[in-house]
């Protein structure tokens, strides 16, 4: 577990709890980007869901800290509906006031290397169809489409999947 990776001026590390509401707010700015109509309010309360990513077993949370602020995160966890080496990526988010800066990956970096230092093989994430400044970053850091996977008729997300071990 990655506990602080410094990288010139930027921390990486591991969130934690008191964190959840700084955490809500950079996901719901970088949300807002990709909703053309505004964020629909579909009644979660993400400071909550957050609190439950950050506490999950089975996962971890990863912040970027640049200036005393988190600017960048992303989280990710195993889970029992895919093989045992496979990582998920739940959340992937830079703060839109620092896009183009590095932030995103220099976070990508750090989360292939917690995820090869858990023997994991394979990594997979769901991204919004709308949302095609991420899948142009995804796609330089070497995700593709999942062929098991593929899009169902009407949905809104892409899955993508990515060899950990890059090979």
């Amino acid at each position: 577990m990655i506990v602080e990776r410094v990288t010139g001026s930027r921390v990486i590390r591991t969130v934690v709890r008191a964190e959840a509401e700084a955490v809500a707010a950079l996901h719901a700015r970088a949300r807002a980007t990709y909703y053309p109509d505004g964020v629909p309010d579909d009644g979660t309360d993400w400071r909550a869901a957050w609190l439950g990513a950050i506490e999950r077993p089975n996962g971890q949370v990863l912040c970027v800290v640049e200036g005393g602020r988190i600017v960048g995160l992303a989280s990710f966890r195993t889970v029992e509906a895919v093989p045992a080496d496979t990582v998920d990526l739940r959340q992937f988010h830079v703060d839109p006031d620092h896009w183009r800066s590095g932030i995103g990956t220099a976070l990508h970096a750090a989360c292939l290397e917690q995820w090869r230092a858990d023997g994991r093989r394979t990594a997979v994430l769901s991204v919004h169809v709308d949302n095609r400044r991420a899948q142009a970053f995804y796609a330089r850091q070497g995700w593709r489409p999942d062929p098991e996977r593929p899009p169902a008729e009407g949905d809104h997300h892409l899955t993508l999947r990515l060899d950990v071990r890059g090979e």
